[in-house]
């Protein structure tokens, strides 16, 4: 076996001369500077109602780094994923910004710049590997290719979707964590091939590996990108090496065991994770030879966006009955295994191509439709690991080029043209990254973008209702519903939002009726029967209303509305105790519903418990000092307990504040 080692001292002095210093490092900080140019607008956007009001908005869980968050953060299939260091980034945002959404697009920006930075000093290590007469010299060659390949991954618009959406943290923290795992890799396998020093690295690459993992699933089949590295460039595996299976080369395979164990656990969890969320779809459903024509059609996908990166969307709904046999997939499916029989068959010639598709094809398989979760058929996300081969393939094409035009072969004359090519197609990336950056700045705009791509898309209609009814706009809320429900009169999130703008439109009846068809569809579906809870309540059917939220509860235990809203019926039927029970129980879940600590002193209050119902409108006052309300019970309590000069200054203060706000509703704006 060949053993790799770096260059000797003397050719690695050129690229370390002060001028070379400004190629290696200045480089690096302009990646930067351009990536936040390109996605400045991020910053001024909010969150969407594709998961992250699930994710983030809603959901108590991650608030924080007490032991509970922290257990939940590692024990949870939240959503259908397994990302316990995604949450913990997460929990570090809003401990710094709360519910701001400029700190998680900050973040995630970050991440994504520091991507760019450790991408490029990626490839500046695979250039040198590939040909190692670049140290030489010519050593402005290799930092230019190596910043051309990291500013054309950073500034795609491809990578828009995991950028700047605020739940795609996971892409960009996996994605910094993976591709240390290949430095570290590379560090370890260049620097001598047994000691203590070989080992120490192979042991941080596991570890950056296994960071990756918790962050997103997605990144399990680095080992197979390994591999590839191993047979080229690396040159440690294949015929250089005395062929594959050679004892010289067993030591390759033995350095992927744990990597390929602990790929293949989390492979098992992400299935878990998603069967447990109901977002996994059987092979049943389709088929195993749809799925294999859906895979290949996500191969050729992203590679003509990447080309081209036009009419790109949130969301390519799979249709309501995909046919998998289309021209389409056909053509796809027949292109990519074209392009894979004859880069095999020229891999002497071009290894580095076939290397790259390779690394593409594996990097994809995971979330190619194989194993189907959610709507999409494709998605932008999923080419933010997998087509880091494509830029790294374009940097090696054109520092070969400019080695080619040195020599003053006629290469030399396509040198200028292609280089500045390369130039302004950065630049038009970057102005289409700044453009589509944009399309995420709240959920009408993404999913009115997402319906001029694709009019017939249940999921947009779904989602751009659920924008308009938040903003009160009801009458537009049902049209898109109603177009939903003419997609597909069986989609029960359809039924369920119908009704509950319905009944935010005081159409009780007709709501009702809606959430029962969406229950007749979907039985366990949790949020239909607390929306029919509260119409029901609403109507005075307290009985039944109890028998939804409690089927809420049987579904969801840890929803704190279902508790509070349940506790609020239990208090109106006279039952006390159970109420408080509810509250209490809101509160375990989400410390910060208020609504729940009022209403739950007020219920102690009532059962004759001042105390407890005093430290409650205390703990209440504490977060909502200007509560009128908490004021007036509070005084209330400390009357009963005797502490009469407390209680005149609370009363005193309950007054004054119910006056203020009684002025304030009176005056004109004229005054």
């Amino acid at each position: 076996m060949s053993n790799i080692r770096a260059p000797n001292k003397s050719r690695r002095q050129a690229p370390f001369e002060p001028s070379a210093r400004f190629w290696q490092w200045g480089i690096p900080i302009l990646l930067v500077v351009l990536t936040v140019i390109a996605f400045y607008p991020a910053l001024q956007n909010g969150f969407v109602n594709w998961d992250d009001d699930r994710n983030i908005v809603e959901n108590p869980f991650y608030r924080g780094l007490h032991w509970t968050n922290i257990q939940w953060m590692f024990t949870t299939f939240h959503m259908g994923h397994y990302q316990p260091l995604t949450w913990l980034t997460l929990s570090i945002d809003y401990l710094f910004w709360g519910l701001n959404p400029v700190g998680y697009h900050l973040t995630n920006l970050l991440l994504h710049c520091l991507n760019a930075v450790v991408l490029y000093f990626l490839a500046f290590r695979l250039f040198l590997l590939v040909n190692p007469a670049l140290a030489g010299h010519e050593h402005s060659l290799l930092p230019l290719a190596a910043g051309f390949s990291a500013l054309l991954f950073s500034v795609h618009p491809l990578r828009v979707e995991s950028v700047a959406w605020a739940t795609e943290r996971r892409d960009v923290l996996a994605g910094l964590f993976f591709l240390l795992s290949i430095l570290c890799y590379l560090k370890a396998v260049t620097n001598g091939e047994s000691g203590s020093r070989h080992r120490r690295w192979i042991l941080v690459s596991l570890a950056a590996y296994v960071l990756s993992l918790l962050s997103k699933a997605s990144a399990m089949t680095l080992p197979v990108v390994l591999l590839v590295l191993d047979v080229y460039p690396l040159r440690r595996l294949g015929p250089a090496s005395k062929g594959w299976f050679s004892p010289e080369t067993r030591k390759v395979w033995r350095e992927k065991l744990l990597f390929v164990a602990f790929a293949v656990c989390t492979g098992v969890t992400a299935l878990f994770a998603q069967y447990t969320a109901g977002a996994y779809r059987s092979l049943e459903q389709h088929g195993i030879a749809s799925r294999f024509s859906q895979a290949l059609y996500a191969l050729m996908f992203y590679l003509w966006k990447t080309v081209l990166p036009f009419n790109l969307s949130p969301l390519y709904e799979i249709p309501l009955n995909p046919q998998f046999w289309r021209w389409s997939f056909f053509l796809s499916g027949f292109v990519a295994i074209g392009i894979t029989v004859v880069l095999f068959s020229k891999r002497r010639r071009w290894p580095a191509v076939l290397a790259s598709w390779i690394v593409y094809g594996a990097l994809l398989a995971p979330i190619s439709g194989i194993a189907q979760s959610g709507p999409q058929l494709v998605g932008d996300r999923y080419s933010y690991l997998s087509c880091m081969s494509w830029a790294l393939l374009a940097g090696g094409g054109l520092v070969h080029l400019w080695q080619l035009s040195l020599s003053g072969s006629f290469a030399s004359r396509l040198a200028i043209p292609v280089t500045g090519f390369a130039a302004v197609a950065l630049v038009g990336l970057g102005a289409l990254t700044w453009r589509q950056t944009q399309i995420w700045k709240d959920s009408e705009r993404l999913w009115r973008h997402a319906l001029s791509i694709q009019k017939e898309s249940g999921y947009a209609h779904n989602n751009l209702g659920m924008a308009l009814a938040e903003q009160n706009r009801f009458d537009e809320a049902i049209v898109e519903f109603r177009e939903v429900l003419q997609i597909n009169p069986q989609d029960a999130d359809g039924h369920h939002n119908l009704g509950n703008a319905l009944a935010r439109k005081g159409r009780l009846g007709e709501a009702v009726e809606q959430f029962h068809e969406a229950l007749r569809i979907h039985p366990d579906h949790a949020k239909a029967h607390y929306d029919l809870g509260n119409a029901l309540a609403r109507q005075g059917e307290l009985d039944t209303a109890v028998v939804h939220f409690r089927q809420v509860l049987f579904f969801a235990p840890q929803d704190a509305r279902a508790h509070y809203n349940l506790g609020q019926i239990l208090v109106r039927q006279g039952k006390l105790e159970e109420a408080i029970q509810h509250y209490r129980l809101a509160l375990g879940i989400d410390p910060a519903h208020m609504k729940a600590r009022y209403y739950l002193a007020v219920a102690l209050a009532e059962q004759g418990d001042v105390n407890g119902a005093g430290k409650e409108f205390r703990e209440v006052l504490r977060i909502e000092p200007d509560l009128a309300e908490a004021h007036a019970g509070l005084a209330r309590a400390l009357s009963a307990q005797g502490k009469k000069d407390q209680a005149v200054q609370h009363y005193q203060e309950a007054v004054r504040l119910l006056k203020s706000q009684s002025e304030n509703m009176n005056e004109g704006p004229n005054k």
